[in-house]
């Protein structure tokens, strides 16, 4: 059978830039190791799977190595197929998820903008080992789905030597390290994710629902704009509404063909 594929850059200012996501739109479900294999195969951070149901869709996302409970960019990314090629005329998706509840995602000027839940992060003691883990301390550790390690400048942030083997066997699902920004940017971050078969992350929506909380809180702001200081590079406009998250960003056609399976 062929499956539709395409491979968008999320968050991006351009090609080449952002978080590149597959997208495949499915009539059906696959089996489900069928999908963790394409994943596989794609090796990207996720590839985005979606079916038809309702008026919207229901989405899953995977890594090259597992499934996971909530992803931003690949949601971005899944949202600019239904605009460009699926649905043109609206101007606002639903996305059903199995663990995240339902995401919209609506076209805002040249930015499309997600709808996430807000998970904000509790103060923390450090795990054994988290210091050397990221290669150097950082100055808070909070935590909520991620560990949350906040530094005083982004060049501390730059300059992170994660060692992801150390990384890897803490207990959360990933660790999100953060710090003021500059420059009409309200903070920058970078995330660390190799238990899920992501040693670094280009741009992670997923992680601004527990950064927007944090820095909205902190700044005394609802609006903050973000960048993630991955080699890649990615802008994320953010704003906090209570107890959701709205996330925006552009995103790119890189690649578009068919899988043979």
């Amino acid at each position: 059978m062929r499956v539709p594929l395409y491979q968008i850059d999320a968050f991006a200012n351009g090609p080449f830039t952002g978080n590149p996501a597959a997208v495949c739109p499915l009539e059906e479900w696959l089996p489900d190791n069928v999908m963790q294999a394409i994943a596989a195969e794609n090796n990207l951070s996720e590839t985005a799977f979606f079916v038809p149901e309702g008026d919207g869709y229901r989405l899953r996302w995977f890594t090259p190595t597992t499934e996971v409970d909530l992803c931003g960019h690949a949601t971005l990314a899944s949202a600019f197929v239904v605009f460009r090629w699926l649905m043109p005329q609206r101007n606002e998706v639903t996305f059903q998820t199995q663990q995240a509840g339902a995401l919209t995602v609506s076209r805002q000027d040249d930015l499309l903008a997600l709808d996430f839940p807000a998970r904000p992060p509790s103060p923390c003691p450090m795990p054994d080992g988290f210091a050397s883990a990221l290669g150097r301390a950082p100055s808070t550790v909070l935590a909520a789905r991620d560990y949350l390690a906040v530094y005083q400048s982004a060049d501390e942030i730059r300059a992170l030597t994660p060692d992801f083997t150390a990384i890897a066997r803490l207990d959360r699902f990933a660790v999100i390290a953060t710090a003021p920004g500059a420059n009409g940017v309200d903070f920058v971050s970078r995330f660390f994710a190799p238990a899920r078969g992501v040693d670094e992350d280009p741009v992670t929506g997923s992680a601004h629902c527990t950064l927007i909380p944090y820095w909205a809180d902190r700044l005394r702001k609802t609006r903050l704009e973000a960048r993630q200081l991955s080699r890649r590079g990615g802008t994320l406009s953010c704003a906090l509404h209570g107890d959701r998250v709205t996330i925006a960003g552009r995103a790119f056609l890189y690649l578009e063909g068919r899988i043979e399976i």
